[in-house]
């Protein structure tokens, strides 16, 4: 029987018996010279790219136009927030993977679609930088159906319990308003996509220059 996932307990952890992220004192000068200090977590598993992690975004789209072109969501239960929260796919990427490659495999493990090719790679991103140096690339790739929209399995590890959904690329927004009301906490990175790519239609609708 299925259960409600909920935050059970937190307590401090010390550096040795973390796996995933460690702590540093950063000791750097200001423009003045002053010497200064800051906290900031780091991921211990950056490989040899330099690049922590990738998300991807998938454009879901029919060669015969049977579907309004859409991308892939996925809904999972984030212990740090205590909530549910809606993201794009994404991932770590694996040792001796590019980002691109890690966001081809993730896309499908998380999903169960298989990207035909990559459209676009994002330089590298960072979403916190006053709290981490964790980094990331957007990926973005296309999935062409011949016809209608198909469904895959996933292909999830033990312990990953990940929803997906297609929603349609406009409709991104008014998803996120019903996700809200449910009480599900939106990831920046899709949010900021959204919010843009809505931005963008409205300023196109008013004859704006974009």
């Amino acid at each position: 029987m299925s259960s409600q996932p909920k935050v059970l307990a937190k307590q401090e952890l010390s550096a040795s018996e973390a796996k995933w992220v460690t702590l540093k004192k950063i000791t750097w000068s200001d423009p003045e010279g002053k010497e200064r200090f800051w906290e900031s977590a780091e991921r211990t598993t950056r490989g040899p790219s330099g690049i922590d992690a990738v998300a991807v975004f998938a454009i879901l789209r029919s060669e015969t136009n049977a579907f309004p072109t859409s991308t892939v969501i996925i809904e999972q239960y984030r212990p740090p927030v205590d909530q549910f929260v809606v993201e794009l796919p994404a991932g770590l990427i694996d040792r001796g993977e590019c980002a691109e490659e890690a966001a081809i495999r993730e896309l499908e493990e998380e999903t169960g679609y298989k990207a035909h090719k990559v459209l676009q790679s994002s330089p590298v991103l960072v979403a916190d930088p006053g709290m981490t140096n964790a980094n990331m690339k957007l990926v973005t790739v296309d999935v062409p159906f011949p016809d209608k929209l198909e469904t895959f399995n996933q292909k999830l590890e033990a312990g990953e319990f990940i929803t997906k959904r297609v929603v349609e690329i406009s409709k991104l927004t008014e998803e996120f308003e019903e996700y809200e009301r449910k009480g599900y906490v939106i990831d920046a990175k899709l949010s900021h996509f959204a919010s843009g790519y809505a931005l963008a239609l409205r300023l196109q609708g008013q004859g704006a220059a974009i």
